[in-house]
């Protein structure tokens, strides 16, 4: 076990700014723009169209390789598209400031479509950077900061613009989205990117794609990764739903998950990231999956009737804590695993891949909890987390 013996605060300094400001427009587009819409008296097949938004954090693996492959090395490689992507989602965010969304309701999605195919396409070369950048021994802090950036995001992009707008209206919200995203180019742009000359590469993206999953060592490490937190994905799905049956309003929904369980959730994840070192990863795993049952199992107390605020405040907080821990184990272990030439492809199919899973688990989640209701969903999701321990248990990490 390696242990960070001096932290570089400059280095993580610049992860937590990438990664938190490539979420802010991101959630403010995904989970704060419909609630808006929703009040100014937008239809629900309208609001149903932003749910496309979400597909280039789908679809990124596909155009990964070519961040790797293309670049104007002068700049620092990953360094010139972050600063690129980032430049082009400011310019964006004040277009958008200027668009009267009931009257251009359609352009402003068209330009929020573009403006999270840049934000996904930042990550890409935001995951490459930091795979070459950190050592061994910096991984688990720094994927930490990773996914706690990703839950500060959340908390900015989401809860706390639909504060702003509650208080400052559209433009003036916006204008400040994109004076965040201009602000936080500062420390990529002070960084100087180490350039490694990149190897001249022949094969077609389809042929480097099918390399890559064709390489069978990796099949029962992806299997992981797409069932690691698909009973955690189901369970937060319907335990929405079930704090609506309970009688929660919205504001008390917001607030518990959120604020307050989005900020447990980077608590959880810089922890997770300090754990790294003191456990091997595949024990980090086991831990964090053990723990992720538990708290499935507590979600039964709610689908019983119990509806005490203190134990809804005590699961969403808890969950999402694990969660933060959760996610920064198999963050660490994806990037040990990730070429330096291919950093972005690399790290970006295995993202990918766990997000689909989690995707297409949540959506099947209604259908099971209307066939088994709420505990039978939850019994089965405990199943699901155990059945990943076994294929953990086989993991050589």
């Amino acid at each position: 076990m390696q242990h960070i013996e001096r932290i570089d605060f400059p280095k993580m300094g610049l992860l937590a700014s990438l990664y938190i400001s490539q979420y802010i427009p991101l959630m403010f587009f995904y989970e704060a723009l419909p609630v808006y819409l929703r009040q100014r008296g937008s239809s629900l097949e309208a609001i149903a169209l932003v749910n496309l938004l979400i597909l280039p954090v789908v679809l990124k693996f596909l155009w990964s390789p070519l961040i790797d492959r293309y670049g104007f090395t002068r700049w620092g490689h990953y360094r010139f598209w972050i600063v690129l992507f980032q430049v082009m989602v400011s310019l964006l965010t004040l277009a958008c400031a200027f668009i009267d969304i009931e009257q251009n309701l359609n352009l402003l999605l068209i330009i929020g479509f573009v403006m999270c195919v840049f934000c996904t396409s930042q990550d890409i070369a935001a995951d490459a950077l930091a795979v070459n950048l950190l050592t061994p021994e910096e991984r688990g802090l720094g994927n930490g900061i990773q996914v706690s950036g990703h839950y500060l995001g959340a908390v900015i992009g989401s809860g706390g613009m639909l504060i702003l707008l509650d208080r400052l209206a559209w433009q003036k919200t916006l204008l400040l989205i994109a004076l965040i995203m201009v602000i936080s180019l500062l420390p990529i742009l002070l960084h100087q990117e180490v350039v490694t000359a990149k190897p001249v590469v022949k094969a077609s993206i389809s042929k480097e794609l099918a390399e890559f999953f064709g390489r069978r060592e990796l099949w029962l490490w992806l299997l992981i990764l797409a069932t690691y937190t698909t009973g955690s994905s189901m369970a937060i799905t319907m335990f929405r739903p079930l704090l609506v049956d309970l009688g929660l309003s919205t504001a008390q929904i917001g607030l518990l998950l959120g604020v307050v369980s989005y900020g447990v959730g980077t608590i959880g994840a810089l922890i997770g990231g300090m754990t790294v070192n003191f456990l091997d990863r595949k024990k980090l795993l086991m831990v964090g999956g053990c723990l992720q049952g538990i708290v499935i199992l507590g979600f039964l107390l709610p689908a019983w009737g119990i509806s005490s605020l203190v134990i809804l405040y005590l699961l969403g907080i808890t969950f999402n804590g694990i969660y933060g821990v959760a996610e920064t184990a198999t963050s660490t272990i994806k990037m040990d695993k990730s070429s330096a030439d291919s950093a972005g492809r690399d790290f970006t199919i295995r993202t990918s891949i766990a997000f689909i899973s989690s995707a297409i688990a949540g959506s099947f989640s209604g259908t099971i909890a209307e066939a088994v209701g709420y505990s039978g969903l939850f019994v089965l999701c405990v199943g699901l987390t155990l059945g990943n321990l076994l294929l953990i248990s086989r993991l050589k990490v």
